[in-house]
């Protein structure tokens, strides 16, 4: 029998692959290797420039099917002199992998491979196993997993359950399981009126003014007190600007830009013809024509608690006796693609250090995170 996957030295290789997003850099190829060494089916799944992974053990659409998904590609490190350690070093020192990715996500994508690999190697499994992995989760994410689904979809290739192994723990490993995410939406605002000299403002029309009320509009109105699943919806001012730098001139346009995360008490588009309907209301009030751009990253969603959030409690009990609560917090993953093809629950690693300084993630959680996705494996199949 193979000697089991050491989760660390695969973490370490894939830290060492510079893939910061949308470069492959040799990761997915590696984890491929690894794969189907091991009796996977491997398909490169590509689209639009972004490299994306798809493997499966036995056969395809088993009713018993077990996913995981994640990413390979990172961050920018940023200024690497800022850096103790070679950002792309994969370096092991004091008890802790250190490297851009270690935390987000190549640890997490590492222990479940080598879950994946031992389980299927030890007892074969009456079912499946899929493995997806897209190098598109840190950009725009249009060409990676939904690629993935997409192509899935086409094969006729189906999860049962799948479980997204990003960092989720907050201070121990296995205190906390996304169960669901908030929605994400950005609003660009656009405000046009008429430049004048400040000594004058009769003469103008200040869109300054007009983008002012707007921005205190919304940002002091309540979304929501929160819903049972997730806490109160947030709005957050993110910019104001105008490229003005003369201080006796009104300027004739002014821009904005607000984020909102929100929860299941609110659609991408309730939220949308809000913006609107305030954007022009303050227009008319001030005579400043103003229009709206509004992107929707992704939808609130929430899998209720039940077997497959169970399942997964039971293993991390099993494995660090922590009780794992359940969690709607953060910002958007994949799991909000995964939500329409089968349940799915988050779980991975400490995200402390993700897209930091000196990423780094404590060696004997990713042997840890191992051996609770092996235990969710052993159970789900037995």
């Amino acid at each position: 029998m193979s000697e089991p996957i050491d989760p660390v030295e695969l973490t370490a290789k894939l830290v060492r692959c510079r893939s910061v997003t949308p470069a492959e850099a040799g990761a997915l190829s590696l984890l491929q290797d690894w794969l189907r060494n091991a009796g996977f089916e491997c398909h490169r799944v590509d689209r639009g420039g972004v490299s994306n992974l798809f493997a499966r053990w036995g056969a395809r659409g088993h009713p018993r099917t077990f996913g995981f998904n994640g990413h390979t590609d990172v961050v920018p490190v940023g200024e690497p002199s800022d850096w103790t350690v070679d950002a792309f070093g994969g370096e092991i020192r004091d008890g802790w992998l250190w490297g851009r990715g270690a935390t987000d996500m190549k640890s997490g994508v590492a222990a479940f491979a080598a879950a994946a690999i031992d389980f299927v190697r030890e007892t074969p499994p009456d079912g499946a196993v899929i493995l997806t992995i897209t190098g598109d989760e840190e950009g725009d994410a249009v060409d990676g997993t939904l690629a993935l689904l997409d192509w899935m979809d086409a094969k006729g290739e189906k999860m049962s359950i799948c479980l997204v192994g990003e960092p989720t723990s907050q201070v121990s490993l296995g205190d906390t399981i996304k169960i669901g995410r908030r929605g994400s939406l950005t609003a660009n605002f656009s405000a046009t009126g008429i430049q004048g000299h400040s000594a004058y403002p009769h003469l103008a029309r200040n869109p300054v003014h007009a983008m002012a009320k707007l921005v205190d509009r919304l940002a002091s109105h309540c979304l929501d007190e929160g819903t049972s699943y997730f806490d109160p919806s947030s709005l957050a001012v993110t910019t104001i600007d105008t490229g003005n730098p003369a201080s006796n001139v009104i300027p004739a346009t002014c821009r904005a830009t607000v984020n909102i995360r929100f929860s299941d008490a609110h659609s991408g588009d309730s939220l949308r013809r809000w913006l609107q309907a305030e954007a022009e209301s303050v227009s008319e009030a001030t005579g400043v024509a103003i229009t709206s751009a509004v992107k929707v990253s992704g939808e609130s969603f929430v899998t209720e608690p039940g077997d497959l959030s169970d399942l997964v409690a039971r293993a991390i009990k099993a494995e660090t006796t922590n009780t794992a609560k359940h969690s709607t917090s953060g910002g958007t993953s994949d799991s909000r693609f995964v939500k329409d093809h089968c349940p799915v629950v988050e779980f991975g690693l400490v995200g402390k250090t993700m897209h930091q300084v000196d990423e780094r993630v404590d060696v004997a959680e990713i042997t840890g995170l191992k051996a609770i996705y092996r235990r969710m494996l052993d159970e789900y199949f037995a």
